[in-house]
């Protein structure tokens, strides 16, 4: 006899416990970091031991401590079973997400001490990808990318009674994986870069790679668009909750009047291209494939998105868009009152600049997405 996660079993039995410990911890974790990251924009770095840092590493933990007991209940449990399985050590043995997921947990916990000192010594960094943040993402990303192969080990397994189910849930870990990715390049993407060819070289470097990637491993007909309505639903709920608490600066300089948390930015608009991707995808000819199909994803992308963000930017770096909806005057509390996000302003971009731009930008789309859909073949290929 198999437990749940072997083989047949994905099929024909409910969803293993495992699998939503692991989602929740992931969810957990990336929600625990957009809070904060509100926590430094509006408090700033005052303990270890906030409540966000602590949803961080408990997400970790709790995605460590599910992975570890499934390797020991599927290594020596009374039903252990090892198809479907990737061995460790001889000895131990668990589907390929649990030994990533708990890969990312040591490398969490590794950082946590390393993140203390950096900013004991340092004092407030204003910069997402510092020394410890970067070890801190990796085992992140691990936590996310582990709680994916799982989900996809069993949707690429699961009879057709019980697909369904795991394509959705493979929709939302794709989704928080995607939001990862979204947080990691934040830097590159406010609203006064809109407007700059920086906000585009970046997002099509990263983006399409993402996008396509987990489209291919999905099985649901409208997958880009499924992954980006994660991301969409799950940053709304953050600009929308957020501002609700109230809070004050702790630390100085202080140049902007805060009274309340700090919300992210308002999501990129990632559908508009997606639903045009899931086109592709839907319509594409059995002989658009590999560069062919490539070309057509990173210019799609870049097109469909470049003139929905351009629009939207020049509406969202104004006064018409600090409301409720959008939450533009969520302003960092140390931002200096002449700095362009302040004053409505976009930084000046040449004609010619911003030309060069797009054309690296088209050739990163390109690249970004022929690597998505390389390594979305072999993520439909993943049973264990």
């Amino acid at each position: 006899m198999r437990p749940p996660h072997q083989g047949s079993g994905a099929g024909t039995v409910g969803v293993p416990w495992y699998l939503p410990a692991v989602l929740a911890a992931s969810l957990c974790v990336i929600v625990g970091v957009m809070w904060d990251i509100s926590w430094h924009s509006t408090i700033g770095r005052d303990t270890f031991w906030t409540p966000a840092h602590m949803a961080i590493y408990a997400g970790g933990l709790v995605a460590g401590l599910a992975c570890g007991w499934l390797v020991l209940t599927t290594s020596f449990g009374p039903a252990a079973g090892h198809a479907d399985t990737v061995r460790f050590w001889r000895l131990f043995h668990a589907p390929l997400g649990a030994w990533v997921c708990i890969w990312g947990t040591f490398a969490m916990l590794t950082s946590a001490p390393f993140d203390n000192w950096w900013h004991n010594a340092y004092g407030l960094d204003v910069e997402i990808l510092s020394p410890p943040h970067t070890v801190l993402a990796l085992g992140i990303a691990a936590i996310q990318l582990g709680a994916l192969l799982m989900t996809l080990s069993l949707q690429n397994r699961a009879a057709a009674d019980a697909a369904p189910r795991y394509r959705l849930l493979y929709a939302v870990a794709a989704g928080v994986l995607f939001l990862n990715a979204t947080i990691m390049t934040t830097e590159y993407h406010r609203r006064v870069l809109m407007h700059s060819p920086v906000f585009y070289e970046v997002a099509c470097l990263v983006f399409p790679f993402y996008l396509v990637t987990l489209a291919r491993g999905s099985r649901l007909r409208w997958p880009t668009t499924a992954v980006t309505a994660v991301y969409t639903l799950v940053m709304l709920a953050m600009v929308w909750i957020l501002p609700l608490f109230p809070a004050t600066p702790r630390l100085g300089p202080i140049y902007q009047d805060v009274t309340h948390m700090v919300p992210p930015d308002f999501p990129l608009l990632l559908l508009v291209p997606a639903v045009v991707l899931d086109l592709i995808f839907q319509r594409a000819p059995p002989t658009f494939r590999g560069w062919r199909l490539a070309a057509i994803l990173g210019a799609a992308f870049l097109v469909i998105f470049f003139a929905t963000q351009w629009s939207f930017g020049s509406f969202y770096n104004s006064p018409a868009s600090e409301n409720w909806v959008f939450a533009s005057d969520n302003y960092y509390y140390a931002l200096p009152r002449t700095a362009y996000a302040y004053r409505h302003l976009f930084p000046p971009v040449r004609a010619g600049a911003l030309a060069r731009g797009l054309a690296v930008a088209l050739v990163l789309a390109i690249l970004s997405s022929r690597l998505g859909l390389a390594c979305g073949d072999w993520l439909r290929r993943v049973k264990r």
